[in-house]
Parts: structure tokens; sequence; C-alpha cells
């Protein structure tokens, strides 16, 4: 199926770094929120933080969020190890395109890990780069959140 990510994994954390490095992979680009931050907490957890620091130095890394709030992106680029991107509009791979054109990385060595099937991974697919789902880094969300991710999931089966 096309939106059959590469990878489905529980959360960022069991990312296989070693084996990424292995398979050619130079960037990794990440959604934000619900992906690396709690959504709209507008700060990294400080296992995240110690999580990122310790594959930086093997990889271009930047997080590539659809969030249009200016603040908020310029908050979390403060905070954020790597460069942050907005307004990304996912599942179009413009944004991301131009990313890795900017850093000289072609897609086939890119990799793009999010939350959201249906605009993480499909922005990754239609940039022709590796795909990892992940699952939300916050274990407590609401209910009607949850009731979303599990419909938009079940498109991935098959």
């Amino acid at each position: 199926m096309f939106l059959k990510p590469d990878y489905n994994l529980k959360n960022i954390y069991e990312i296989d770094f070693v084996e990424l490095k292995e398979q050619g992979i130079k960037c990794v680009m990440f959604d934000l929120d619900s992906t690396v931050m709690v959504s709209k907490s507008a700060d990294f957890l400080p296992e995240t933080v110690e999580w990122f620091n310790t594959f930086l130095k093997d990889f271009q890394v930047a997080i590539i969020s659809n969030n249009k709030n200016e603040e908020y992106i310029s908050n979390a680029s403060k905070l954020a190890p790597c460069r942050v991107i907005g307004h990304a509009n996912k599942p179009s791979p413009k944004i991301m395109r131009e990313y890795l054109e900017s850093i000289d990385i072609a897609p086939c060595n890119a990799v793009m890990v999010g939350d959201r099937p249906l605009t993480d991974i499909l922005a990754g697919k239609l940039l022709g780069c590796k795909t990892i789902l992940v699952g939300s880094i916050n274990p407590k969300e609401n209910l009607p959140t949850k009731f979303v991710r599990a419909l938009e999931r079940s498109t991935i089966r098959g």
C-alpha cells in the first residue's frame, strides 16, 4: 500500500540510527507536534533533548512542521538542537525538497519521521525518501485525538 511506512515504531526512541546510517541515510527530518514535542507544549521533554544529542553528529537533522504559528515555531527553534521549519503544508513535499536541496542531500538518502500517515508519511513517500511512522510522544493524549489517530492509521493496514 502506498501509505505503508518503511518502519512503524512505538515512538521516536525506538529508531535505530546505526541501521539508518548503514543504509546510507544522511538526513533525518522530523515532524514537530506529537512526534518530538508534546503537541502545543512549546517545550521538549528532557529525555528528548538527551536523545537528540546521541545522533546529531552523524546526520543532518531538521524539524519540519505544518504549524503556521510564527511565535510557536520561533520558540521551538530556540529550544531545538537543529533547524525548525514551519508552514510545511505536508503532505506537499515542496518544503522538504527545498531543505534537502539546500544541504545537497538526495531524497533517497533521507528519512521523514512523523506521527501522521496522511501528512508526514505521505509527504515522505511523495518526496521519495524513507519513512518512519511513530506513535505520539505524549502517552496521555485526549480521547478525540486518539480516535482520529486510530482512524488515520487504519489507512496503512493491508
